[in-house]
């Protein structure tokens, strides 16, 4: 099997100063992002960054629970509701359908190579905890389990699931509760996103970054600054 290429970076203006002179356009963009565009040879859902996200669930009959990477995205903000894709080669598949519930644990850095050893993990490995050395707690509000060593954790509860050929289920849920760890939010539950060096999954080349810098904020062109998701 192919690992996946682990590939943290902070972005920034150094990486731009490095540039030969000429490559910056007048507003600061760069100028070698100009001219005809190519089609590729191989279509693909090419949206960097996405987030990464380590999904944990009850385990089945005697079995341990389970840690799964798998493409998640936000379905709405108010109610709280998030969506995830599960393939049918994800041993965590039967056991989201038989619970119901999971939760959605947001790395950070210092963890990133536990992530991809779940990642790049068989589905017959069976205690992804003890193969990754993250440690295993219990979610406050679901029956499930959490990485303690995520910042933040998302409690999630199943309310749709949609069959999507040829191999995926999307799964919509509820989201019951979030904890974070301390530092994470300011005291009206704000993410504080420069306190902690999250990280996310670039798909187009497989490969982590981190945030990188702040380049404006939802509903700056209104004169908002209230909006969080």
């Amino acid at each position: 099997m192919t690992n996946r290429r682990v590939f943290i970076r902070q972005l920034g203006v150094l990486p731009l100063l490095s540039l030969p002179v000429g490559m910056l356009g007048s507003d600061g963009g760069t100028s070698f992002l100009q001219g005809k565009r190519e089609k590729l040879k191989e279509a693909g859902p090419m949206l960097p960054p996405v987030p990464a996200t380590l999904l944990t669930v009850n385990g089945l009959d005697q079995n341990p629970a389970e840690i799964s990477v798998v493409w998640t995205f936000v379905v709405n903000g108010n109610p709280p509701q998030i969506g995830i894709s599960v393939g049918g080669e994800h041993v965590a598949m039967g056991m989201i359908k038989r619970h119901g519930e999971f939760v959605l644990n947001v790395p950070d850095t210092s963890i990133v190579e536990h992530f991809d050893k779940v990642d790049m993990s068989s589905s017959r490995v069976d205690d992804k905890f003890k193969l990754s050395g993250l440690t295993q707690g219990r979610a406050n509000s679901v029956n499930a389990p959490v990485v303690e060593e995520a910042p933040i954790h998302v409690e999630c509860k199943v309310s749709h699931e949609l069959r999507v050929p040829p191999k995926r289920t999307v799964f919509i849920a509820d989201v019951v509760a979030t904890t974070v760890l301390p530092n994470v939010c300011d005291e009206n539950g704000r993410l504080i996103v420069e306190n902690v060096d999250f990280f996310g999954m670039t798909a187009g080349s497989g490969e982590f970054y981190t945030m990188g810098e702040k380049v404006g904020y939802i509903g700056k062109s209104v004169g908002r600054d209230d909006i969080k998701y």
